[in-house]
């Protein structure tokens, strides 16, 4: 048996993920085991939507971060990483020059990825065993500032794009109209198409609504059991979505609309049931970097 150990940085637009990841090769097979994941809900978003750059005091902020992720990937013992940054580090007019500044304070490399390059590293994950499986799918990772959609039929993409719909977009009422009428013209021309087509939900939002379900793994979420879900969270007020529910702050908030975009979705698109797989953009980064790590193995010995 063989272990290494992968890290993956994602900077997103409402936090920021470290997630650590331990691979085992043992006799032919590769196991993926998440080892931990620390998340900082530093709100990129929040300056970039109001100010179109990320201001001092949050610009330090992430430096001191990826300081600390850093030590914390040192300590592991971390043969690779990845750092990717999404939807406000790429909206940011100053996103490059704190991806140099990361790099000059940290010594750590940031990648500004777009949104199609997001949602294919996702799609690099376990998933496949869900895309492959012959039913049709419309897979969906709700980010804080964009929302990338991929259609899925017989196994192939279909289609695939990201949309400028993200939960603090919605939550800040920014969305911009013709955004919205493209996102609602993408929906309509797929509605009733592809039959039993299902949703494949990515993203920390609909993770955490489908653990407040309480549904087994693998059972996913009906149109209906997602609404009452959402009504429920809904009827508690930002203070008790943190101390009765126990919602995170940063949490508290988003959680609304971004069920109300899983259901906008599922509406507009007529499909009945969301899977949630638990997944997201730090899972395909290590998947992806492990295959990585491999190649260039191979490249330099030969061996696999």
């Amino acid at each position: 048996m063989n272990l290494l150990k992968f890290a993956a940085i994602d900077i997103g637009t409402n936090a920021m993920r470290l997630l650590l990841a331990n691979v085992i090769e043992d006799e032919g097979h590769t196991y993926f085991k998440k080892s931990a994941l620390i998340r900082m809900p530093i709100r990129l978003g929040e300056d970039v939507f109001e100010f179109g750059e990320i201001q001092k005091k949050r610009a330090r902020n992430l430096i001191r971060i990826m300081n600390a992720f850093n030590l914390l990937m040192e300590a592991n013992e971390v043969v690779r990483y990845r750092a990717c940054a999404t939807s406000a580090m790429r909206e940011a007019k100053n996103g490059k020059k704190l991806i140099d500044l990361i790099f000059k304070e940290t010594g750590m490399t940031v990648e500004l990825i777009s949104g199609s390059e997001e949602a294919k590293i996702i799609r690099g994950t376990q998933i496949n065993d869900l895309i492959k499986s012959g039913q049709d799918w419309l897979f969906v990772d709700v980010g804080g500032g964009s929302t990338e959609i991929t259609l899925f039929h017989n196994g192939e993409v279909v289609k695939s794009h990201s949309f400028e719909i993200g939960t603090l977009r919605l939550l800040k009422k920014i969305v911009k109209p013709k955004e919205q009428e493209l996102f609602d013209e993408w929906l309509a021309e797929i509605k009733g198409k592809y039959e039993d087509l299902q949703i494949i939900g990515s993203g920390g939002n609909i993770n955490r609504i489908y653990k407040f379900s309480q549904n087994k793994e693998g059972k996913g979420l009906y149109y209906h059991e997602l609404l009452q879900i959402y009504k429920k969270i809904k009827s508690y007020s930002y203070e008790d979505r943190m101390k009765i529910l126990g919602f995170n702050p940063d949490r508290a908030d988003v959680i609304i609309p971004a069920a109300e975009l899983y259901l906008d979705i599922m509406r507009k698109a007529d499909i009945g049931k969301i899977q949630v797989p638990k997944i997201g953009l730090a899972d395909g980064i290590i998947e992806l970097e492990y295959l990585n790590f491999k190649r260039e193995i191979f490249q330099k010995t030969g061996v696999a």
